[in-house]
């Protein structure tokens, strides 16, 4: 999955939309939540590895 933190974001809120609104197949709703995981975990990931880049540019700011 090759999404931009926004991208994924988008999606994510779209899962949570439809699943709250209650008439989506239980089929579907499985493959939605499964599917929102994944988003959420990528979410995840992207905002720790931003959170890594900054503590290291801040070091070396400081170490300059």
């Amino acid at each position: 999955m090759n999404l931009t933190f926004e991208e994924a974001m988008k999606q994510l809120e779209e899962i949570v939309r439809r699943l709250e609104q209650g008439d989506v197949p239980l089929e579907e709703s499985i493959d939605l939540y499964k599917k929102g995981m994944e988003l959420s975990a990528l979410c995840t990931t992207k905002l720790q590895d931003a959170e890594k880049q900054l503590v290291q540019f801040i070091d070396q700011d400081e170490e300059a």
